[in-house]
């Protein structure tokens, strides 16, 4: 796919954060947008500022729990219906939790597998048969930095990063097996200037150990350098040019490379850090 103009994007989260930037960058490149988020007035936003952009020759939003599958497929197949076909999902929909394997709760895991994985899960069965249908399309799955490595009080968050890593991989070896116009890319974005770190959920054993509730989030702006902006437009190069991957961002690069270290190595490296942090 080397245009988006003309073409049918499904948007996942687009309320904030890179779900936004993608639409704004999208519709300025005259694609069509359906989007969706969980949080209808954030949404509301981010559809009139693509409206503003005027390139964007249809806009339909729908409040859409990814965690939701039924919710999910009716989204699609109302894009569907509301576009005539549909040609791109961006599964970007994500929450963040802090908190140690220990103490952490079923209920926070549970709750970070059921957007983080499987509304990863959904959105691309749902929309992959109407991918295929249209003759060419993509499916874009947002992974992170930590799908390439582990961190200590992010277990959960690894845990479905590293899935959706595995699960879009093994996708694209399928798709590029039985040739159908249709392929995909896993995106790992390293730092974001969003708000997913102001959002997250802090398990009480994290928290006991920060010196105020906005400390975890402070230092992630700190070491957050790339924007939104830039993201969208490095996913959508990656898209353009069929790439397996998506690295976003210069930590994301550096993140990479100790990935590929042997595990004593790089665990060290990260257990020190983690340390200091402390």
């Amino acid at each position: 796919m080397k245009t988006f103009h003309g073409r049918v994007a499904a948007v996942t989260g687009a309320g904030s954060g890179i779900g936004r930037a993608l639409a704004r960058e999208l519709a300025a490149r005259g694609a069509h947008l359906a989007l969706s988020d969980i949080n209808e007035a954030t949404l509301a936003e981010t559809v009139m500022l693509c409206e503003a952009a005027g390139a964007a020759a249809k806009i339909t939003s729908q409040h859409v729990d990814v965690a939701d599958r039924n919710a999910v497929y009716a989204w699609a197949d109302q894009v569907v219906a509301d576009h005539g076909r549909v040609n791109l999902i961006f599964n970007n929909a994500g929450v963040a939790l802090a908190a140690g394997i220990e103490a952490m709760s079923y209920e926070d895991f549970e709750w970070l597998m059921s957007i983080n994985f499987w509304g990863v899960v959904h959105g691309t069965k749902a929309f992959l048969p109407h991918l295929k249908a249209a003759g060419e399309g993509h499916v874009i799955n947002m992974s992170s930095v930590f799908g390439l490595i582990s961190v200590p009080g992010q277990a959960a968050y690894n845990a479905a990063k590293f899935a959706v890593r595995g699960f879009t991989d093994a996708l694209r070896m399928e798709l590029d097996m039985s040739p159908c116009g249709v392929s995909c890319t896993t995106v790992h974005p390293g730092g974001v200037k969003t708000n997913i770190a102001r959002n997250a959920r802090v398990d009480p054993s994290v928290a006991a150990t920060l010196s105020h509730p906005d400390a975890a989030a402070d230092e992630f702006d700190k070491m957050a350098r790339t924007t939104p902006e830039s993201a969208a437009r490095q996913i959508l190069l990656g898209v353009t040019r069929d790439r397996r991957r998506v690295l976003v961002g210069p930590d994301a690069a550096v993140i990479d490379l100790v990935s590929r270290l042997p595990a004593a190595a790089s665990q060290r490296l990260i257990e020190k850090r983690a340390t200091r942090r402390r």
